[in-house]
């Protein structure tokens, strides 16, 4: 009975004073899966002409934009992004433009990375532009992928090769240097409440600091596992781990700091690489970036640049929603203005190298993402993340004796920072999940039988609602 005594809550909570960004554009996503469907009834030769017609729109805003050099605010880049989502619609009948919106794609992109060092990140309108038109336009070409034969295309999207003189290696396949960052998504379903609980929703829900040794040439990866704290992965072991997508950042070579010191990312990653195996670290579940006795994945790179004069996440990454945060808080985070890893991304700092996905792990990582969206509209409802309190007995037991285990260095079934309760809560977010993604993944495949086509995210949405009340 008295194992049975719920935990005591005494934390301190780091709230942001925010709100979450949405898109509120239902209606433009409909009108975009009408024009797909009276495209894809259409021939090549009919849609042809308006492709065309759109993609010189384009560039021809793109250039009057880095002609006059004009803000990330300014209604030239919403058109922008307004005729980029009509193109996509047209190209996903038409495949045969699909590397024409891809060069289109970059172009744009590069270029909003190389302006973004000029805007004030920390102002609201500023960060809600770049979200929408970096992560909108990458929605838009995911969207045109799902709907073309994965032969047509390569699985990995070369961007920038920003210039480094640190050492190298390859990593599915791309040329990365040594303090180069990974950004990823894992499978597990804690991999999707990290990418989607988010002030803006992401894709991405780990990062790794890539270190290669000067004199072997081998290449490292230092990362934070919620299982067994900070450690040092070869990269047979990082490819192993399962991944549905990966993206490379690299520092700015133009950086103040880089000009004067050009293998400032070597020293970052070395100085993680011998931090890491000086002693166990253990991982953060309170996202506390300020507190580097225990580091979380996007920590990792963080303290290593921070170490080395170059701040990481210049603005940090807030939580607001009061569902997400009861979800999070459950599973012991404190600090709901933290570094999340979908947020990198949007770092004026970093470059964009290249991506890496294919079409069937990107479509897992749309219905994760829909499954988890609407799970956390339950959070903001006020739904709970409940346990079954008769197992908390045995369980308290058995974290007593993963502690034993973690004290001569070794990793228990339960992660060393997450209580019983947080164990059990844990498994009944998994068992939720899992539930809801199996009624989910039934809805699309009747939805593929009938329509012939995959669905878009936002009917993935509606999917999930069903399958939900269902």
């Amino acid at each position: 009975m008295l194992l049975m005594i719920p935990d005591h809550a005494d934390s301190k909570i780091v709230k942001p004073n925010q709100q979450p960004f949405a898109w509120k554009k239902d209606a433009a996503w409909s009108k975009l899966e009408n024009d797909f469907k009276q495209a894809k009834a259409l021939s090549d030769s009919v849609n042809a002409p308006l492709i065309l017609q759109l993609l010189a729109t384009e560039r021809n805003r793109l250039v009057k934009i880095n002609s006059e050099n004009l803000p990330v605010t300014d209604t030239a880049y919403q058109l922008l992004l307004a005729d980029f989502f009509s193109l996509s619609a047209q190209v996903a009948a038409c495949p045969d433009y699909l590397d024409s919106l891809l060069n289109l794609y970059n172009s744009i992109r590069i270029g909003i990375k190389e302006k973004s060092i000029h805007w004030n990140i920390n102002e609201l309108p500023v960060r809600n532009a770049i979200y929408q038109q970096l992560y909108g336009m990458r929605a838009a070409v995911e969207e045109v992928l799902l709907q073309t034969d994965s032969a047509k295309y390569s699985n990995t999207l070369f961007v920038k090769n920003e210039l480094s003189v640190t050492p190298t290696a390859k990593i599915f396949g791309i040329e990365v240097h040594s303090g180069d960052l990974l950004v990823s998504r894992g499978g597990a379903e804690v991999s999707a409440l990290i990418s989607r609980g988010n002030d803006y929703p992401a894709n991405f829900s780990h990062i790794a600091l890539i270190y290669v040794d000067d004199q072997s040439g081998v290449p490292y990866l230092i990362e934070a596992h919620i299982e067994k704290g900070v450690a040092i992965a070869t990269v047979e072991e990082y490819e192993k781990d399962k991944k549905l997508r990966f993206m490379v950042l690299r520092v700015r070579a133009d950086l103040p700091a880089m000009l004067l010191n050009n293998r400032l990312p070597q020293t970052a990653a070395r100085f993680a690489f011998e931090y890491a195996g000086k002693k166990h670290i253990p991982y953060d579940f309170k996202m506390n970036f300020n507190d580097s006795t225990a580091l979380f994945c996007s920590e990792v790179a963080s303290y290593a640049y921070k170490h080395m004069g170059i701040q990481l996440w210049q603005h940090p990454s807030t939580i607001s929603s009061k569902g997400v945060m009861n979800w999070l808080h459950d599973f012991g985070v404190e600090n709901f203005v933290t570094q999340m890893p979908g947020d990198l991304e949007y770092d004026p700092q970093l470059s964009v190298v290249a991506e890496w996905r294919n079409k069937e792990t990107l479509f897992k990582d749309h219905i994760d993402n829909a499954v988890m969206d609407v799970m956390l509209e339950q959070a903001d409802s006020g739904k709970q993340i409940g346990y079954n309190i008769c197992m908390l007995p045995l369980v308290r037991v058995l974290k007593g004796w993963c502690l034993v285990k973690n004290f001569f260095g070794r990793v228990g079934m339960i992660p060393e920072g997450m209580s019983a309760t947080q164990a059990l809560k844990n498994q009944y977010f998994i068992e939720m999940y899992t539930r809801h993604k199996v009624k989910t993944t039934l809805l699309v495949e009747q939805f593929i039988e009938k329509n012939h086509f995959i669905p878009p995210y936002w009917q993935l949405i509606k999917l999930s609602r069903s399958a939900l009340n269902n």
